[in-house]
């Protein structure tokens, strides 16, 4: 029997995190829940308790349910039936969905009055990361929790006891369903009409999406455009409605990976639906909810395959020989391990760092609508957090996962490439992540904002306070980070032009990241001493970097915002 929680002690070392207290006792109303339910929580010790048994259920399953069949899973895919109109997952798949379902794993954020666990995003993010890395295609169709979520948020009461109970029991699947064959990124140019009949009293969705992860599922959460003769995000609202005969399947993709989550192409036709929340606000908030949470997700997932990928190539380098000694004892092999290894301990901090925001985000923010008028600052504050750090979370651990899976195959040579080893499946899973729920390019764009108006080292001011961090010996290595982050803005800002802004925003977030995780790393550390030469690795890796990504931002590149045609080309057309 194996455990996917037990047998990875950082994700402990996280759970066991003291600032979690605040969000457990926000999380469970100071655990009124207690009288009413007879599994919830009485105290803060009560709760951490029940979040690890919690955690040691999706470990075991993760283990033995899920990861021996992933390989089959990767063989079978999903099929379409044109017939019926009715996508099938791969035996493995459904299996596992029963097993999380009849575990209560189906409603991980949902409220205990709808058939939820009512746990915070904090626990979500390390169960994505332990399904993903049994199995990254069931992470997809696990990890669409976040539309119950969703419909938690922003429906009427009425749509919450129609929907969450059946969502939560694991009796329906769900999709998100944004995307068409010309809106992808550019989600302000969704066309899918939604027309009101006044006289059924009746929303009607008609048109075509594309790319939809589990478009095949019973619940659909619609972006669709509500009011004629608009074609930018104020004419998009939001719909729920249920898959069945007015929503045709056209197709599911052929991908390179992630084979046991459906990829939909579906057509619209009349079908009945609700609208959710306010009109004209589809796209503005409820979509940006929604992604935010989609992004976490892909993130965790990333980290899960890196996890996967790594545990792989560790194992093999140490038992595979040339020339008299295991590979392991190569430098050149060593050394890539240990990068492999330090990416996946950076990308579990910013992302459990992230989740622990967007936690106490969302919780704040409840108080504050019930007129708690005194946290509306620190509710702004966190607002900006949550806006920076969870695009540089899908950012970094989704590039991550490639460059971990790269090198894992790598380690594992010839051998590597065969389907005979997990890495190959891992790798092509990966390529994925650092694409959909948008691209590490749109990530970035999502947070030079945030970094360019201070919201990082605002963070970092109140994060190296809050663990005492200027008196650890790596003060001095903080405090350059930030010298170069500061570098990196003052400098772009005094070239106040746009297209300079533009092209530099990578480096401009690079150096921030790195700043960022450099604070995580140390507070680790702190909290953790046999962290510390990881930390060190990571300092004498970053930093030069760092100083690289500032001095071209100061000096260099500036004829390629001008100029780009002279680089690629005008045409490839007219060069022919």
């Amino acid at each position: 029997m194996g455990n996917f929680y037990t047998d990875n002690p950082d994700l402990k070392f996280h759970l066991d995190r003291p600032e979690l207290d605040e969000i457990i006792s926000l999380q469970e109303h100071n655990f009124k829940d207690s009288d009413m339910y007879p599994f919830a929580p009485s105290h803060v010790a009560d709760a951490r308790d029940s979040y690890q048994r919690v955690m040691e259920i999706v470990g075991s399953i993760a283990a033995d349910e899920i990861a021996p069949y992933a390989s089959d899973v990767d063989i079978s895919g999903c099929t379409l039936d044109r017939n019926t109109n009715k996508v099938s997952y791969a035996e493995p798949t459904n299996h596992a969905l029963d097993f999380l379902s009849k575990a209560d794993l189906m409603g991980f954020t949902i409220p205990r009055k709808y058939g939820g666990i009512n746990l915070p995003y904090y626990m979500y993010s390390q169960a994505i990361e332990i399904i993903s890395r049994a199995d990254a295609s069931l992470m997809n169709l696990f990890g669409l929790q976040e539309i119950a979520a969703t419909i938690n948020d922003f429906a009427d009461e009425a749509v919450k006891e129609q929907y969450l109970p059946r969502l939560c029991r694991g009796e329906a699947t769900a999709a998100m369903v944004l995307t068409e064959p010309d809106a992808g990124s550019d989600l302000q140019s969704v066309r899918l009409a939604a027309s009101y009949d006044q006289e059924k009293d009746q929303w009607f969705l008609n048109g075509v999406k594309r790319f939809i992860t589990n478009g095949c599922g019973d619940v659909l959460l619609v972006l669709a455009r509500s009011e004629p003769g608009t074609s930018d995000a104020r004419g998009l609202s939001m719909f729920l409605c249920d898959g069945g005969p007015t929503v045709q399947i056209r197709r599911i993709e052929d991908k390179m990976g992630i084979h046991g989550s459906p990829t939909c192409e579906m057509e619209f036709h009349n079908t009945p639906a609700i609208l959710i929340g306010k009109r004209k606000m589809g796209l503005i908030r409820y979509v940006m909810a929604l992604m935010n949470g989609a992004r976490l997700g892909v993130a965790c997932q990333g980290l899960g395959v890196s996890e996967a990928a790594f545990r792989i190539a560790r194992q093999y380098a140490d038992e595979r020989i040339q020339f008299k000694r295991p590979i392991l004892q190569f430098p050149a092999v060593a050394e890539m391990l240990s990068t492999m290894r330090l990416s996946i301990l950076i990308s579990r901090s910013l992302i459990m760092e992230s989740s622990y925001i967007v936690d106490l985000e969302r919780l704040i923010k409840h108080r504050v609508e019930l007129g708690d008028k005194e946290l509306r600052s620190r509710s702004k504050l966190l607002t900006r957090r949550s806006a920076l750090f969870t695009p540089l979370s899908k950012l970094f651990a989704t590039e991550a996962a490639n460059d971990v899976t790269y090198k894992a195959v790598q380690i594992l040579g010839g051998s590597g490439y065969m389907k005979d080893f997990a890495v190959e499946r891992l790798a092509r899973d990966a390529r994925i992540t650092n694409i959909y729920e948008g691209t590490s390019q749109l990530q970035v764009v999502a947070a030079v904002g945030g970094i360019l108006s201070g919201v990082a080292t605002g963070w970092a001011d109140d994060f190296r306070s809050e663990h005492d961090l200027d008196t650890t010996p790596v003060s001095g290595v903080l405090k350059d980070s930030l010298r170069l982050l500061d570098a990196a803005i003052t400098s772009i800002q005094k070239k106040d032009d746009s297209r300079l802004t533009d092209l530099h925003a990578g480096r401009i977030v690079n150096v921030a990241m790195g700043m960022i995780t450099l604070h995580l790393l140390a507070r680790d550390a702190r909290r953790d001493s046999t962290r510390n030469r990881m930390m060190e690795l990571h300092a004498d890796l970053m930093i030069p970097r760092m100083e690289h990504d500032v001095s071209i931002i100061d000096k260099g590149l500036s004829n390629l915002a001008h100029y780009p045609e002279d680089f690629v080309g005008s045409s490839l057309s007219e060069e022919a």
